[in-house]
């Protein structure tokens, strides 16, 4: 049996919501004024009956009931905390005896935070992500959760790079996006738990200069300035 598949032509479909979870009961609102922090806006507060917060936060400023663009933030379920638990102690994690694989598994995090599962927020301003990233960096209970990692654009249009050595967050980086036109950053924090260990989870966001119809989120490309990050 054929089944008809109706044209996709004509339909719009995007990202309804992703689901991320923090460890503990207690990092529940530094997680979700994390969110705030990084432009997320909070539509819903719950008590949950086994403890701990729902929340629910939209990139939908202009319409915060809008079915798209949602991340909800819930505490890790019991069930998948007792599994990473008993997956971290078989590896030895922390220990003497560690298994040579979560080393290897965390330094190559470390030179790649795409490396993972991620969640990637694009946005139309460069002065919001130098804003809000600043703004981390000075928050003494975040900053000390989480680390930023940046991105420039590839080097090689004048304007892009005069832009670049002027900004706070850019201007002393030698890290390469693998691609044109655009910058990430990055946060990787242990307030939102994901991945193998659930350890970390890691942000970007996203920044594409207007007017070129190739940029980092069109073509990757690997180039002499990122190809040692992935050797």
């Amino acid at each position: 049996m054929t089944i008809q598949l109706r044209p996709r032509s004509g339909v719009r479909q995007t990202i309804s919501h992703v689901n991320l979870h923090y460890a503990t009961q207690e990092d529940g609102p530094a997680a979700a004024r994390l969110m705030e922090l990084l432009g997320l806006v909070k539509t819903q507060e719950m008590p949950l009956p086994t403890g701990g917060l729902f929340y629910r936060f939209t990139v939908n400023e202009h319409d915060i009931n809008q079915p798209d663009g949602i991340i909800y933030l819930s505490p890790l379920p019991p069930a998948t905390a007792g599994l990473f638990a008993a997956m971290r102690e078989r590896l030895g994690v922390g220990g003497p005896d560690e298994h040579p694989a979560v080393g290897a598994y965390r330094a190559a995090n470390a030179i790649d935070p795409e490396f993972n599962l991620h969640v990637g927020f694009l946005v139309d301003s460069l002065e919001f992500i130098e804003e809000r990233f600043a703004a981390l960096r000075d928050d003494p209970e975040l900053s000390k959760r989480s680390a930023i990692l940046v991105n420039r654009a590839l080097p090689g249009n004048p304007a892009i790079d005069a832009r670049l050595d002027a900004s706070p967050l850019y201007k002393d980086v030698t890290r390469y996006t693998y691609g044109r036109n655009g910058v990430q950053a990055f946060i990787s924090t242990d307030l939102i738990v994901d991945g193998p260990l659930a350890e970390r989870m890691v942000i970007e966001f996203d920044y594409v200069f207007p007017g070129y119809a190739e940029h980092i989120m069109s073509v990757s490309e690997v180039t002499p300035e990122t190809a040692r990050e992935i050797a």
